[in-house]
């Protein structure tokens, strides 16, 4: 499958390239394990209830994870170009996820599923490298994310977000952000002021 000039071999050589150092061999390997997906604006990538059973690699698009608390959407994280998403407890317990993944723009995915990763990084090392690095990384976001929201004040978590992906804050609604940085919309709105007259 081609998609926006990609094909799945050149996804396959940006993960090799992020994280871990592959032959020609090991790549088609890699390439064999992708499942390219389409998804149109407001699409549900993952029903809470299903079980997670997939890596996805954003190639195209914006999505977001979230879930239900006492009857409100809570965004737990949100992924451009370049990043990955899973709904991890689901993925590892094998049981029904809490949350949901959606897309919030025409957006095209590449799935990993956990049981071929598994398979191949059993058999081969840099297959089991690029496994770990991903999981590595998913828990680091998610750590930086709670620290930020136990330790930081609107204006530095919303600073923070700017800084690390500016991208998401262009293009995210502004209803998601602030429920990503845990803040009220008006609350965002003030920060978002305060910060483009500090800019000028």
């Amino acid at each position: 499958m081609t998609t926006i000039g990609l094909t799945t071999r050149d996804v396959a050589r940006e993960l090799a390239r992020r994280y871990s150092t592959m032959t020609h061999e090991e790549l088609d390997v890699l390439e064999s394990i992708l499942v390219p997906m389409k998804f149109a604006k407001g699409e549900i990538i993952l029903k809470e209830g299903d079980v997670c059973t997939n890596i996805y690699w954003v190639v195209k698009g914006l999505v977001r994870q979230y879930y239900y608390k006492n009857g409100k959407e809570l965004t737990e994280y949100m992924a451009t170009e370049n990043t990955i998403c899973m709904c991890i407890e689901s993925l590892f317990k094998e049981e029904p996820s809490r949350q949901q993944i959606q897309a919030l723009e025409p957006t095209i995915i590449y799935a990993m599923p956990k049981s071929r990763l598994e398979h191949e990084a059993v058999r081969n090392v840099n297959i089991q490298m690029l496994y770990r690095k991903i999981l590595e990384e998913s828990l680091i976001i998610s750590q930086i994310h709670a620290d930020m929201l136990r330790f930081e004040s609107a204006p530095e978590r919303y600073a923070k977000l700017v800084k690390r992906s500016p991208q998401l804050v262009l293009r995210a609604p502004l209803v998601y952000i602030a429920s990503y940085l845990q803040m009220t919309p008006e609350t965002l709105s003030r920060v978002r002021t305060s910060a483009l007259l500090e800019d000028k």
